[in-house]
């Protein structure tokens, strides 16, 4: 019986534990290259990855007894999910696995953004005291507007609920999912409304470049943007214009179009981003906490079944 996984990421030794108890021999490979992982596919019904590993046709066609792919998070963006789709491949994530930690991320990136913390605690440690520059804005009151309301977008909404603002929620592919934190609405209605707009959608083909300078015009008051989900979801230039015209009064982004230098120094909007005293950026982290880095693991293995089952479906 072939039960063999391959585990080419870095991952919380939980997942490996678990797994083992269903069956699986995990073959534990983190710093393995693209091209030494196809070579050793052909042994292997699982593969398991985190977000560095692209699972391309080329790496599918190298392994004929490949049952299923975990994607150790929550976007499958480096996932050719139509080939996989052809090869009856099957895909696991685990959203619920860091969905808490988007959410905190979010709320901190949210308060830091509305009241200048991190430009007013540089200034203070260079001897500048400028109170009037750093005056911040309530979120009691306000409206904010998430755009997904998937595990990520729900988690956000549910640690707002203290601060007394008004949630409202789009989904494209989700409806009646008004909760007790979020009311459902249309997109035109998040348009209308949003003092705060918060992005928790995957990167597909139609939320690639949602975020530009035609769909930032359309805001009726200027908003706080907040992108904790995928960088290409959002145009940079779009948003540092839209601050410029007063229509974004602040943005906080974890994501960026392209991530990781030199790349990102080489981006002809990088310059003007690093200088934007209204931007605030982090390393996409907002997933990535201690305890997500255990309980994504335990809840991708927690979707598994045991390895004994793939042999009646091969």
């Amino acid at each position: 019986m072939n039960n063999k996984l391959l585990i080419v990421d870095d991952l919380h030794p939980t997942f490996i534990t678990q797994a083992g108890a269903l069956g699986y021999v995990c073959d534990y490979r983190p710093d393995i290259k693209t091209q030494e992982a196809i070579s050793l596919l052909p042994d292997y019904i699982g593969l398991v990855i985190r977000s560095k590993f692209q699972v391309s046709r080329e790496v599918m066609d190298a392994a004929p007894q490949l049952r299923f792919v975990a994607r150790a998070g929550a976007g499958m963006d480096n996932i050719d999910e139509a080939c996989a789709l052809q090869k009856g491949i099957e895909l696991i994530n685990a959203p619920e696995g860091n969905a808490d930690a988007v959410g905190e991320h979010a709320v901190g990136l949210l308060l830091a953004l509305r009241n200048h913390l991190l430009t007013a605690d540089v200034e203070v440690r260079h001897h500048l005291w400028q109170r009037e520059a750093n005056r911040g804005y309530e979120l009691k009151g306000k409206t904010v507007g998430i755009i997904g309301y998937g595990h990520m977008g729900q988690s956000f909404a549910r640690k707002l609920s203290g601060f007394e603002v008004n949630i409202i929620a789009y989904d494209k592919y989700k409806t009646g999912f008004s909760d007790r934190y979020a009311r459902e609405v249309s997109m035109e209605e998040i348009v209308k409304h949003s003092d705060v707009l918060s992005l928790h959608v995957p990167l597909t083909a139609e939320t690639n470049g949602l975020v530009d300078e035609e769909y930032l015009f359309h805001f009726k008051k200027p908003v706080f943007l907040i992108n904790t989900s995928r960088g290409k979801v959002v145009q940079v230039q779009a948003v540092l214009n839209a601050i410029k015209q007063g229509k974004i009064l602040g943005a906080a982004l974890d994501v960026l179009e392209v991530e990781k230098f030199p790349a990102l120094a080489e981006q002809p909007w990088f310059e003007e981003l690093k200088q934007c005293r209204q931007v605030l950026l982090t390393p996409h982290v907002a997933g990535w906490t201690f305890e997500s880095y255990q309980k994504i693991s335990e809840v991708m293995a927690g979707k598994l079944k045991p390895a004994a089952e793939w042999q009646d479906t091969a």
